[in-house]
């Protein structure tokens, strides 16, 4: 297989996957190192297809037509984290990312992609396995999340939940 034909391949195996690919399993499915995946990856981005490098692997976001996209500014601390993604996704919400601003790089964003509690519930698990501090912990708990949600009635619920604990910055 030419590396065209991968590439159209792994684009091809990402818009139809429901679910993140590593680039490990792309590597051992296509017989090549993960390395190539990488750069595989990086030329179908630079072509402009919409790649996201999530914690599970790599993702192509389906495009839902009717539903709603909404910024949040939020503020806790790093023992907080878990209620505030559970807050969201008991909605219907799906925490799209974590960005903040840092002094020096600017704003940095990270894909998380959280819909379910399993996926809270993975997250969680690997932040402590990993004893990694959080984004949050580089502007004292101030961070945005990007939510989608299916109807402004689930974005509204969770913007009322948030506010009730104190999380969302006004």
């Amino acid at each position: 297989m030419s590396s065209k034909d991968r590439r159209e391949y792994i684009k091809e195996l990402l818009n139809k996957s429901e679910s993140p690919k590593k680039g490990q399993e792309l590597a051992e499915s296509l017989g090549v190192t993960r390395q190539v995946i990488v750069k595989d990856i990086a030329i179908l981005r630079a072509a402009g297809s919409n790649i996201i490098a999530t914690p599970e692997g790599y993702y192509m976001p389906k495009a839902e037509k009717n539903n709603m996209e909404k910024i949040l500014a939020l503020s806790h601390s790093k023992q907080d984290i878990e209620d505030e993604l559970k807050s969201i996704i008991k909605y219907g919400g799906i925490i799209k990312d974590v960005i903040v601003e840092h002094p020096v790089y600017g704003e940095i964003k990270a894909m998380l992609m959280i819909k379910t509690l399993y996926d809270v519930q993975n997250f969680i698990n690997k932040v402590k396995k990993y004893d990694a501090a959080p984004l949050l912990a580089l502007t004292r708990g101030i961070h945005l999340h990007t939510i989608e949600v299916e109807s402004e009635e689930n974005l509204n619920n969770i913007i009322v939940e948030l506010k009730e604990k104190g999380y969302i910055i006004e």
